[in-house]
């Protein structure tokens, strides 16, 4: 800053001191500084700190002006307010942290001609807001500073905070407008309702909007009271009817008798008795029957132990299913439900003989990789059709929230426990088949990385105690066999994908699709669309041209839907009795689904 700068004096200014044209600028947040006022501030913005430094090795004069957006971080010119205040640095203190707190006390109102952004921090060129003379008080004029008074002693004593020195202060100031200031820098007003404050300059009109802020504080420091008042009698109410209904209860008993929330807690510890619950859970099962056995049952709190003990008491704990550890079996199955593969089939066999010589062992973490339609989904299904299981699919694809594997907290409203803990439940044995399909499409944002979750589900070392955020307790996962599906490994995470054993699903030849297609596709396409097996024949040529001419894909999805198509245009012809048996050739392929693409 210039040490010679041009000066000008501010009317409202104390003791008229000459304040140079261009000062430095600091930007101020929740916060308007008056005349005659003194605020503490601490500064730790870089351009700020600048400012202030610069104040206070020379005159200790500086720009305060207030943000439009409290939110901002570093404040361009045109956010902030062209009205600010003159202040005056009084102690400026050098805080460990780098950072300063300074005493700063208004001077006087500037509106700002021209600021600039520039190094080391923001400058101003101001000129003073002269003030208009009230003149002779008028009788109107008088009651309006009356009420402002008498407005600023009601909100003292309806509980806003108000110092000592303020009140005596404005008991004793005979000057209407520094008591409009004092009033307005004092009483906690919106950011922007002090402000207009600051900007008005005619006297009158600023007494007339102090009057109006101070009726408007009044009004909802009543209505707060109001309020308080009225929520303080229904807690009174609500405190009374509990020990009433306390009391109700303690008679009920001992006349034998039992109220509808009293039965549930006892169905509810009968439930927990015979799902056989481990004894650290089962302490915390009984905590929270206590605790329900006292509160209201109408509460939402009751509600939410009530929604919690459902959970607990209904997850299959020591529920565990036979396994069929048959080979021959489990051969038969996996033939008759898909057609090659002999390495996959080969694999799955092998996992069935040593859980037969080992039943203690640990089940590996099976990943099938292929293409769509080669029959992952239906793999998995035929495992735990061989080894007697139930079998859960849960979809991963476009999962975020790491809540989603772990559950929500039980604080959250609607909360309910993650997809492992539900598909748990849902099979009903702790010892499910649980497909984890399109783990590939699993991803991450700013609620958590679900694939991250899934590390402790897949880690045999961990499993054994995997905690669901909602149900707080340790669920045993180590006798589940997880089975997980993907597209591609390279979306996976090393670390995700290192505890799965990859099975690579590669696709089919043509001479497997077909016979695939003879076996399993015609005849579902057929029972679907109504047909009777001697209304839709296809010969071999027509499903080889479906298979070279009309799909080109790994898996079988686009083939079962051409042949679907096929009979759907013939069960059209049927429906209108157009035709009788039918043998669907090559030709007749071409004319329903149209040239080859």
């Amino acid at each position: 800053m210039n040490d010679t700068p041009e000066t000008l004096n501010l009317d409202a200014g104390i003791e008229s001191i000459p304040i140079p044209e261009i000062l430095p600028v600091v930007p101020i947040r929740g916060l308007v500084l008056f005349p005659y006022t003194i605020v503490p501030l601490a500064i730790g913005r870089r351009l700020s700190l600048n400012a202030v430094n610069e104040a206070h090795a020379g005159n200790g004069l500086l720009l305060l002006l207030t943000q439009r957006d409290d939110t901002l971080e570093n404040p361009a010119p045109e956010d902030l307010f062209d009205v600010g205040c003159v202040g005056q640095v009084m102690r400026m203190v050098k805080l460990p942290d780098g950072n300063v707190s300074a005493l700063v006390q208004g001077l006087g109102r500037v509106r700002v001609d021209y600021l600039s952004r520039t190094e080391p921090f923001l400058e101003a060129r101001v000129s003073p807001l002269s003030e208009s003379e009230l003149g002779p008080l008028a009788p109107e004029l008088e009651a309006t500073i009356r009420s402002i008074r008498d407005g600023l002693e009601k909100i003292a004593s309806m509980g806003r905070q108000m110092s000592p020195e303020v009140m005596l202060i404005a008991a004793g100031l005979d000057d209407p407008l520094r008591l409009a200031d004092l009033v307005t820098a004092n009483m906690g007003l919106k950011t922007d309702e002090a402000q207009t404050v600051l900007e008005a300059v005619d006297g009158r009109e600023r007494l007339e909007l102090v009057h109006r802020l101070i009726e408007k504080e009044t009004a909802l420091l009543e209505m707060q009271h109001e309020i308080s008042s009225r929520v303080r009698g229904e807690l009174d109410s609500n405190q009374r009817e509990f020990f009433l209904r306390q009391q109700l209860r303690t008679i009920q008993k001992e006349l034998g008798e039992i109220d509808d929330l009293e039965q549930e807690i006892e169905e509810l510890r009968e439930k927990a008795d015979a799902a056989k619950i481990p004894e650290t859970a089962r302490k915390e099962v009984n905590k929270q029957l206590r605790r329900l056995g006292s509160m209201h049952p109408d509460s939402a709190e009751t509600s939410v132990v009530r929604t919690w003990l459902d959970w607990i008491v209904g997850l299959p704990w020591s529920n565990l299913s036979t396994d069929d550890l048959d080979l021959k079996k489990a051969r038969t199955v996996l033939d008759r439900d898909h057609f090659g593969l002999d390495k996959v089939k080969e694999r799955i066999i092998e996992i069935l003989a040593v859980r037969r010589l080992n039943p203690e062992g640990r089940s590996p973490i099976l990943c099938f990789v292929g293409p769509p339609g080669v029959g992952k989904t239906s793999l998995g299904r035929s495992i735990a059709e061989a080894l007697g299981r139930r079998f859960v699919r849960h979809s991963l694809g476009g999962v975020r929230d790491e809540a989603e594997i772990r559950g929500h907290r039980r604080t959250y409203v609607g909360a309910m426990p993650g997809r492992i803990v539900q598909g748990i439940s849902q099979a009903g044995t702790a010892n499910p088949v649980f497909m984890l399909d399109e783990v590939d499409k699993l991803g991450a944002d700013v609620r958590g990385d679900p694939s991250s979750a899934l590390l402790e589900v897949l880690d045999p070392e961990q499993n054994h105690a995997f905690r669901d955020h909602y149900l707080g307790l340790d669920i045993d996962l180590s006798k589940v066999l997880f089975i997980a599906t993907a597209n591609v490994t390279d979306t996976i995470q090393p670390a995700f994908l290192d505890r799965m054993e990859i099975i690579t699903l590669s696709g089919y030849t043509e001479e497997e699709k077909l016979v695939i297609a003879k076996r399993h596709l015609v005849p579902r396409c057929i029972e679907e669309t109504g047909l009777k097996v001697s209304q839709a024949k296809f010969a071999p040529a027509a499903l080889k041209l479906l298979i070279a001419g009309y799909t080109r894909e790994a898996g079988l999805r686009n083939l079962q839907q051409k042949i679907s198509a096929v009979c759907r245009k013939l069960a059209v012809d049927v429906a209108s009795g157009k035709t009788g048996p039918c043998t669907i050739n090559p030709a007749l392929v071409e004319r329903l689904l149209g040239p080859r693409p």
